[in-house]
């Protein structure tokens, strides 16, 4: 059976030496998130997961979820008492608003629980994580009344959430949507239509599901603008919070899934059902973008979480698997060969994972602390700069960690040769569940087409000036500094390919809009490595600080460092000659020709 140890170590330093969260005391819920306390709260959350969430992985891929006659769905074994106990212990509702039930803590450590439930169980950790996106979504643009209704019980897991999006003939292009919404009397909406893949739409974890469905109330304009939001509970709630009636949404059926089986992916049915208006008509798409560009966040953490348990199983195989004599000599000789962590191209399918997940988990928990800094800083101005880092930066996160997640997991099969093809050892697992990360909460395409095509030129191009022109800092304070020269080197030469590569989009991009399409994801994975290479940067700076100490932590980061810039940032090199191609080679050839 696969293995799963939280990496605690690697939280604390990101937390602690890197972001120094202690540094922001005096944000709101920063005072409390002390460094003992978090750790804490690490610790604890470790423990739990490596013995409560991690077994149940396996019996969730295997068993899945049981549609009943009735509409109603069943978990897999064990998942309901392990969802009681993840609220027990407080862990959905961290950084909630103590308002409305949550412990107001930095968003962070929300995240990085995050982080251990999709590692440990991904189609588990999806319940809660749609949940705390509506909740977002419903604390930032529902009504006081609809917040005092709802919040408090979603915080305390009785209730969970979900968003309702897709149908049948439309994804990413949500003006085609058809489910309508009829006002009433008592100022409520009769909501009739069909949505589809609504992640947790129907189980026995909770009392309550409170759905947010996009339609358009009659008479509304066409298209995205013609949208509103509303909520629609699987119980109605009585005035005095108790549940009443059923409502007149269902289950339709179960989604049959390449992987994460054991979360309910559900057919949606709404017959009249009844639902409360979300903000104003024809805003639904405002309200909704703050779950999701929440829940793509989340997912590109999901891309490295899922690389982090796979690469964890491969290394210890590695380790323990003999297999021929390296081909430098015996490293082993009391053994009749030596394990298959001394071949190179074994070590190579290890060290591309440890150096991803690494920079990969350092940019994402970055990011989380802009989140916070967005909504709590006390001046304007850093408000406004870590807004604009995370629209910038939220379509890279989600598609560059989730294709290159999706990799590690191939590599971390490939490690284990035939018995990572035998379901027994759980790999296939890892490798069937990511898959999704690439797809859901907008395809990395649209994800690649949303940077070039809406985040860069916005507000005239402030984000991204302001991002060139603090890497161009970083480099300037570090460049001359003993230990951090080829940090400094590395990430000033892909910062140039990525201003170049810029520059190619501004030139080329209006008098031809298939080449900002046909170089979008070379552009997006370009930004990527760039975005690591600067993390790696600020990790190698707080080693640095401590490679006295004795502590081997520090030295093997420094080592996977030297990794990152050796082996993988002269990807760059690629990813620019690809966006310099611009589109002919791809769209010359007709498409009856195919």
């Amino acid at each position: 059976m696969p293995v799963y140890q939280v990496p605690v170590r690697d939280m604390q330093f990101l937390m602690h030496d890197v972001l120094k969260l202690q540094n922001h005391s005096s944000l709101p819920g920063f005072g409390d998130a002390t460094p003992d306390v978090i750790d804490a709260i690490l610790n604890e959350a470790a423990r739990f997961h490596e013995e409560v969430i991690a077994p149940l992985n396996r019996v969730g891929d295997l068993e899945g979820c049981t549609r009943h006659e009735d509409g109603s769905v069943t978990t897999p074994t064990g998942f309901k008492e392990a969802y009681q106990q993840f609220c027990e212990n407080g862990l959905g509702a961290l950084a909630h608003d103590p308002d409305y039930g949550g412990q107001g803590l930095p968003a962070i450590l929300a995240l990085a629980i995050g982080e251990m439930t999709s590692s440990a169980n991904q189609s588990f950790g999806m319940y809660p994580g749609l949940s705390a996106g509506a909740w977002r979504a419903i604390h930032a643009a529902a009504s006081e009344e609809q917040k005092q209704i709802y919040l408090p019980k979603m915080s305390d897991g009785s209730w969970t959430g979900t968003m309702n999006l897709t149908e049948p003939q439309c994804g990413t292009d949500l003006g085609l949507i058809r489910s309508k919404a009829v006002p009433q009397a008592d100022g409520s909406y009769k909501i009739s239509g069909q949505k589809i893949w609504i992640s947790s739409g129907e189980h026995d974890l909770a009392e309550n599901i409170i759905h947010l469905v996009l339609a358009r109330i009659e008479g509304a304009p066409e298209g995205i603008k013609g949208i509103s939001l509303f909520i629609v509970p699987k119980f109605l709630v009585n005035e005095d919070g108790s549940l009443g009636a059923r409502n007149g949404v269902s289950c339709g059926g179960l989604e049959e899934k390449m992987g994460i089986h054991g979360n309910a992916t559900c057919v949606l049915n709404y017959d009249e059902a009844t639902g409360f208006l979300v903000g104003e008509e024809n805003k639904g798409m405002r309200a909704m973008f703050i779950m999701m560009n929440e829940a793509r966040l989340g997912v590109g953490m999901q891309g490295y979480a899922a690389a982090e348990a796979a690469y964890q199983n491969a290394l210890a195989f590695a380790k323990d698997r003999l297999q021929s004599r390296a081909i430098s000599g015996a490293k082993f000789p009391d053994l009749p060969a030596d394990p298959i962590i001394v071949h190179p191209d074994v070590r190579r399918m290890l060290m591309d994972s440890k150096a991803f997940i690494e920079g990969a988990r350092a940019l994402t928990y970055w990011a989380s602390l802009q989140e916070d800094l967005s909504h709590k800083a006390p001046d304007e101005e850093t408000r406004q700069k870590a807004d604009d880092y995370m629209g910038l930066l939220t379509p890279v996160i989600k598609a560059y960690q989730t294709d290159k997640g999706s990799k590690a997991c191939n590599d971390a099969m490939q490690v284990l040769g035939g018995s990572g093809f035998c379901e027994e050892w759980g790999l296939s697992q890892y490798v069937r569940d990511v898959r999704i990360s690439m797809i859901y909460e907008g395809t990395n395409g649209i994800q690649a087409l949303d940077l070039v095509g809406r985040k860069l030129m916005r507000n005239g191009g402030r984000a991204v000036q302001s991002w060139f022109a603090e890497l161009d800092q970083w480099i300037k304070d570090h460049e001359g500094v003993d230990g951090l020269g080829d940090y400094a080197k590395g990430l000033a030469g892909v910062k140039a390919k990525l201003m170049e590569a810029t520059q190619w989009l501004g030139a080329n991009a209006m008098a031809n809009p298939d080449n900002a399409g046909a170089v979008s994801h070379d552009y997006l994975h370009l930004f990527g490595l760039t975005a690591h290479a600067w993390m790696w940067g600020m990790m190698a700076k707080e080693a640095l600080a401590h490679k006295g100490d004795g502590d081997p932590f520090y030295d093997a980061k420094l080592k996977t460092g030297r990794y990152f810039l050796d082996r993988i940032l002269p990807e760059a090199d690629s990813h620019l000659a690809k966006v310099k191609a611009g589109s002919e080679a791809m769209m010359a050839l007709e498409a009856d020709a195919f």
